[in-house]
């Protein structure tokens, strides 16, 4: 069965509270309050989207993210109260998609999540469309969402991609970080930080020396720049 979002948390009433506050607004949401319960329900359903605690009773929501990502390249959302950087660097290098410290709205998070789902279902009539990019050590493809260097995929997200294709798409033109919140994230809620983070791990993906960038170059306090070749 599909659903839109699954949040997996085990401050049980946070969840449900959340998960009937999404439901009443058509997002139609279900709340598992355990790595097990997750496993269990993901087994059988499958969710376009899941916000996921770190602090589980029965273990981490850093390694839970792992074990998804090995199958499935959906949107998943850090939701917690812890709020260090660490933290935050750590949800967004080992496949999360951003990170949303508790307490929440509970209208800025539905808000968060309708934009995601929008995002990723391709309904945004703004985002840029590439048939790929090849110049004989970097190659994108489109149609599967993959990136290749020298020939061997590189593992990215979803929104990684998305975020390097819009920079090809621009190619040699500074791409300002407000301009790729909103064509990219198309939303006001992602921060610098989020962003930095995958600029970082799509650096190291297809960089040969990520601490020297060709490609994607930094514009100071501006933003970034595709470089394409000569």
């Amino acid at each position: 069965m599909r659903y839109d979002c699954l949040i997996i948390d085990d401050e049980k009433e946070l969840a449900n509270n959340t998960c009937e506050y999404f439901n009443m607004f058509d997002v139609k949401t279900k709340a598992v309050y355990s790595s097990a319960e997750a496993n269990e329900f993901l087994s059988s359903n499958e969710p376009s989207l899941v916000l996921l605690d770190i602090n589980l009773s029965d273990g981490s929501g850093f390694e839970l993210c792992k074990k998804i990502r090995q199958t499935m390249n959906i949107p998943i959302l850090f939701v917690s109260a812890r709020n260090t950087d660490d933290d935050k660097i750590i949800a967004l290098n080992i496949g999360g998609d951003d990170y949303i410290e508790k307490p929440y709205s509970l209208g800025v998070l539905l808000a968060k999540v309708k934009v995601v789902l929008k995002r990723f279902s391709g309904a945004s009539a703004d985002t840029p469309k590439t048939s790929g990019f090849d110049d004989g050590y970097l190659r994108t493809d489109s149609a599967n969402k993959a990136v290749y260097v020298n020939g061997t995929e590189k593992k990215i997200t979803s929104i990684e991609y998305k975020l390097l294709e819009y920079l090809i798409e621009n190619k040699n033109r500074l791409v300002t970080k407000t301009e790729i919140f909103d064509k990219v994230w198309n939303d006001k809620f992602t921060t610098d930080g989020t962003l930095n983070v995958h600029i970082r791990k799509i650096r190291e993906a297809i960089e040969k020396d990520p601490q020297d960038p060709k490609y994607i170059v930094t514009v100071w306090k501006e933003g970034y720049k595709f470089v394409a070749p000569e």
